[in-house]
């Protein structure tokens, strides 16, 4: 696993469509050099899904430096906006894109036969496949009816890398992320990677805001940690 530092960052918020938003809030960014994050980012051959996962999401910290929440019309199947930028959910879409699952693909053709089983928030009749993707409680919906959920604890511990994470905000408005393999030094938590308002980003967010949802949907495996390098506290966990 890789240990990194966690420096307190904070921004402002920041108005959108789909859900999750950016909160007047202090954060805690987490500061990666460049040889451990390229490392992170790498993909062997023979690469698990859960391995393209990881890398993926800590792949789009170097790619997306923007948020924006409007409404756009997009390709089906795998459709996207720019990668510069997107909202919350984007961020588990492409993440997940990475291991061959498509869930602007997976969570339509669920809606097409369940919708009602679905929040029905926004005031739409019908699935569509621009939007519904991109908001963080239809993610949460598909994932418990895949039955991925798992408990909700306050033990940093049960929260492994490629694992998805929900929140409620402090003012009401859902968000969502992935836990990476980063580890924050001196815990036992891993860094989350989402978008907030400022882009992707890696950050020490586990407990920030309470807790709304813990999905597992890839098979994980006991982590093997290599030894630090001499001078430098990082490791990477090994899948």
């Amino acid at each position: 696993m890789m240990s990194i530092r966690a420096l307190p960052v904070s921004f402002l918020s920041i108005s959108l469509l789909t859900g999750c938003q950016a909160v007047r809030s202090s954060q805690r960014a987490v500061e990666v050099p460049q040889r451990d994050l390229a490392e992170a980012m790498q993909v062997k051959a023979d690469a698990t899904p859960l391995e393209k996962v990881n890398a993926g999401a800590i792949e789009q910290t170097t790619q997306t430096t923007g948020y924006d929440g409007s409404y756009v019309k997009l390709d089906y199947p795998n459709g996207d906006v720019q990668p510069s930028t997107g909202v919350c959910a984007d961020v588990v879409v492409r993440a997940f894109r990475k291991a061959g699952i498509d869930l602007q693909k997976e969570l339509h053709e669920d809606m097409k036969k369940n919708f009602a089983k679905y929040p029905q928030k926004w005031g739409a009749r019908r699935p569509d496949t621009n939007i519904d993707h991109r908001r963080a409680p239809n993610l949460m919906t598909w994932f418990d009816r895949q039955g991925k959920a798992q408990p909700i604890t306050k033990d940093a511990k049960d929260y492994l890398p490629g694992d998805v994470v929900a929140w409620d905000l402090d003012n009401g408005l859902p968000h969502i992320g992935m836990v990476s393999k980063i580890k924050v030094e001196g815990t036992e938590r891993y860094a989350v990677v989402h978008n907030i308002g400022l882009g992707a980003r890696i950050e020490d967010v586990l407990f920030a805001w309470k807790v709304a949802g813990h999905y597992r949907y890839f098979e994980q495996k006991q982590d093997k940690t290599n030894k630090s390098r001499p001078g430098h506290r990082n490791q990477i966990v090994q899948n």
